[in-house]
């Protein structure tokens, strides 16, 4: 979904306020990172009031298009101010994406209370729960994921090219699909923003050191290049031909070491 176009809605933010006091960010697609959710850097502001009934009454209109993927949300979700996307933690990526970037899918768990512009579409889930979007989020992140999205975007990633990326789909009760979204949600959720989502997506927020970050990545990718059935030699391939000149070999290393304990 894209929430605000930054041209045509224009007028419903704040360009340059004289103080950000009570205002809420508009992010773009510069404003998050890989499980860094708030850089710093905005498109401008919005007030919590006057965007949050712009959004509803807009919501409400575009859930009466069948193109609309409100319409597939039901009439009370619709008629609930307290479900606006805005005052959820969501699943963002970067719409500008390109192959010889370092990496080609930026997505992450953006905090409530901000509203994004064009540049940086969401998810939005009509199905399923927290444990869903984490499990997304955590593919989404990973190297495997990557590698296979830069065989097929060149200067963009649109909702045609993502809706067409193959995402593993084990079954609910694998252990490594419930690894994924419990590392998913120790990177993701980064502060008190999100405990309510963490505690519907079973995954605890904890603090991380930055070694125990490093380490969860490398795992992540281990996890979810198992879910595509891949090899050792594989995930090496993967890594090698990933980026031109980047320095791998450190956490290949890690990853391998995370894929042959599980006994892949």
């Amino acid at each position: 979904m894209r929430e605000l176009d930054a041209t045509n809605e224009k007028s419903e933010m704040i360009l340059d306020p004289p103080s950000t006091d009570g205002l809420w960010p508009v992010y773009k697609g510069a404003s998050f990172n890989l499980w860094q959710p708030d850089t710093g850097e905005y498109y401008a502001w919005a007030d919590p009031d006057h965007i949050t009934m712009y959004l509803f009454e807009k919501r409400q209109r575009q859930a009466s298009y069948a193109r609309s993927a409100f319409s597939e949300m039901s009439p009370e979700w619709i008629a609930d101010q307290s479900t606006l996307p805005c005052l959820q933690p969501r699943v963002a990526f970067r719409d500008v994406a390109r192959a010889t970037d370092s990496r080609t899918v930026i997505a992450c768990l953006v905090p409530p209370q901000v509203v994004i512009n064009h540049k940086a579409p969401y998810q939005l889930f009509s199905h399923g729960t927290a444990r869903d979007e984490a499990y997304v989020l955590g593919v989404l992140s990973s190297i495997p994921l990557d590698w296979y999205a830069r065989r097929v975007v060149e200067n963009g990633l649109s909702f045609h090219i993502l809706n067409a990326f193959p995402i593993p789909s084990p079954p609910k009760d694998d252990p490594r699909r419930r690894r994924v979204i419990e590392i998913a949600g120790a990177l993701g959720a980064v502060d008190e923003r999100y405990d309510g989502w963490v505690s519907e997506a079973g995954a605890p927020r904890r603090s991380l050191s930055d070694d125990e970050r490093t380490e969860l990545i490398a795992e992540l990718d281990a996890v979810v290049a198992q879910l595509y059935g891949l090899h050792e030699s594989d995930v090496a391939h993967i890594f090698e031909t990933f980026h031109e000149g980047w320095d791998y070999q450190d956490r290949l290393e890690r990853v391998l070491a995370h894929f042959a304990r599980s006994g892949a």
